[in-house]
């Protein structure tokens, strides 16, 4: 199941759940699809009891609609589910943004330029696969938040980052908001360098704001 190695010791409903969430949250099974519980079972080699488990628990964490007549399917992204999300992540993200104005060092700084380069080139490669970027996207972010050196802070926006990882896909499939994050991740590395506080947020609510526009106007398509 291509699944990380920890996952030998666990129960094998957790590990169809943990599976199935996982294509969930990246993309691989798509907002709307039909989760078949035979085809399923037999692509992952088990028996139809475990599917039927985490198909119920992916439901009651909103991943997984089920409709009479239609059986289940992966839960559609909402423009509320979208603006309660990013409305959190903005909270934290400007926490951390203003810590790392104040705390950033030639070192941290250096390691945020090599993310960025990195995100840069996989965005200039039409090959790229689209989670392979995202995981960039997060890796530069996490560059930043590490220079706050608040634990507390990094647990919380991890915890909110698998929420976040579906409309990150969403944000990442066209070419154009892919050039517009590489501008935006620069301004955000800019104001660290000036160490001004308030330029730093506004990078910050600005990179927010056109995700949200960018997600919504995708969804809505």
């Amino acid at each position: 199941m291509n699944e990380p190695r920890d996952t030998d010791y666990m129960p094998l409903r957790e590990v169809v759940y943990m599976t199935l969430r996982r294509q969930i949250l990246r993309g691989d099974l798509k907002p709307g699809e039909r989760l078949m519980e035979i085809a399923l079972a037999q692509k992952l080699g088990v028996s139809r009891t475990p599917i039927r488990e985490a198909i119920r628990k992916l439901e009651n964490e909103g991943l997984v609609t089920i409709a009479p007549r239609r059986g289940a399917q992966v839960a559609r992204i909402t423009l509320q589910e979208l603006n309660d999300v990013l409305e959190v992540r903005e909270a934290l993200e400007i926490l951390a943004i203003r810590k790392a104005c104040e705390l950033v060092t030639r070192e941290d700084l250096i390691r945020i330029h090599e993310a960025q380069e990195s995100f840069t080139r996989l965005t200039q490669n039409p090959e790229t696969d689209i989670n392979t970027l995202g995981d960039a996207d997060e890796h530069f972010h996490d560059m930043i938040y590490e220079t706050t050196h608040n634990r507390r802070l990094m647990q919380m926006i991890d915890n909110l980052r698998e929420q976040m990882y579906r409309f990150r896909i969403e944000l990442l499939k066209k070419q154009s908001v892919r050039e517009k994050l590489v501008g935006e991740h620069n301004e955000m590395i800019a104001a660290l360098e000036s160490h001004d506080v308030t330029r730093c947020i506004n990078t910050v609510q600005i990179h927010i704001d056109n995700q949200r526009s960018a997600i919504s106007e995708s969804i809505s398509e």
